[in-house]
């Protein structure tokens, strides 16, 4: 583990490479960016400008198998940012090993609040609470017009299976690769496995679209970050990811990420999109996606367990799977079938 001087000196010296010029480092600060990459505040200042950035790189042990890699990030940002989504602008890729030891990447920061407990609580985004559900609706549709053939490195449904064909596979095999053996999620598996609706269209997905991975201002939704899940799948896992109760950070009486209800981001996103969506297919991926998170919470406490990346974070994520699983038997209960 390098020293913090030695890593400042190291991103003074990459940037006065990529800038050309002489570059100070005001500050540098870590950021809350979750337990998936290490993502760092950067105060600069040059002869001709005054700026903050943020560097994020990978961290030693990945959060899942499918996560993309830093300069694919990177490409899906660039191409965003160029559609009109409201992402931060992307500034540099870097993959020398000799710089900081992992790929990394540099974007714009965008002033505003990221960490969920504060979206859904602080007095002073109140407006941009009433705000966000219109706004998360059309930026979904934007990003789910995003042209999948720009990108042949993302992960996307294997020939012959639907999005929910594909996400029950994958699930399946996760559990087995941790060795886990739970009632409640094989159970859930089962009912998923019942209940498949038909087809499913395919379109580019942000892969991990909530409360949390969006920068909020008074105004509302400034930014759109964590783009390392992207991939292809049905528009309405999408629709259904942002309402899952662990999105909510102690509003849980308030379905779309502890922020609003759900039937407003719906109708926004058929306004801007031009789908009709069905409200049952939306609540099947709503019951897939509390699975899938429950295991994946599971393979985040293996990090902490078995694979020596010790953190509290880690290990807590493993306590919490308990909870997706209760509100996914909950959501199954209220189907009655």
């Amino acid at each position: 583990m390098r020293t913090p001087t030695d890593f400042r000196q190291r991103i003074t010296e990459y940037l006065e490479a990529v800038t050309g010029g002489v570059v100070e480092i005001k500050s540098l600060q870590p950021l809350a960016g979750g337990a998936s990459r290490d993502t760092w505040l950067i105060h600069i200042h040059t002869p001709a400008v005054d700026e903050r950035l943020v560097l994020r790189r990978d961290l030693p042990t990945s959060i899942m198998d499918s996560a993309l890699e830093r300069d694919q990030e990177f490409a899906i940002m660039s191409a965003a940012h160029v559609a009109g989504v409201r992402v931060p602008q992307p500034r540099w890729f870097c993959s020398e090993p000799h710089i900081l030891g992992e790929p990394f990447l540099i974007y714009n920061y965008i002033e505003g609040v990221s960490i969920g407990a504060e979206v859904v609580s602080l007095p002073e985004l109140a407006e941009a609470r009433r705000r966000l559900p219109e706004q998360m609706g059309e930026q979904l549709a934007r990003i789910h017009r995003l042209n999948p053939a720009l990108f042949d490195f993302l992960p996307r449904p294997r020939p012959g299976y639907s999005p929910a064909q594909e996400a029950v596979l994958q699930t399946r095999a996760a559990l087995i690769r941790l060795g886990v053996h739970n009632p409640a999620l094989a159970f859930g598996l089962r009912w998923i496995e019942r209940h498949l609706p038909e087809g499913g269209e395919v379109v580019f997905l942000h892969g991990d679209f909530r409360v949390g991975n969006f920068i909020v201002s008074e105004e509302g939704l400034s930014g759109i970050v964590d783009w390392e899940f992207s991939r292809l799948g049905d528009p309405c896992e999408e629709l259904a990811w942002p309402c899952l109760r662990d999105w909510r950070y102690g509003s849980g009486h308030l379905r779309l990420g502890g922020i609003g209800e759900r039937e407003p981001f719906i109708r926004a996103y058929e306004r801007a999109s031009g789908r009709r969506i069905n409200r049952k297919v939306v609540d099947f991926w709503e019951i897939l996606g509390n699975l899938r998170w429950a295991v994946t919470a599971l393979a985040q406490a293996n990090r902490h367990l078995a694979l020596g990346e010790t953190s509290v974070e880690l290990a807590s994520l493993g306590r919490r799977s308990a909870e997706m699983q209760l509100e996914m038997l909950r959501l199954i209960a209220e189907q009655g079938v």
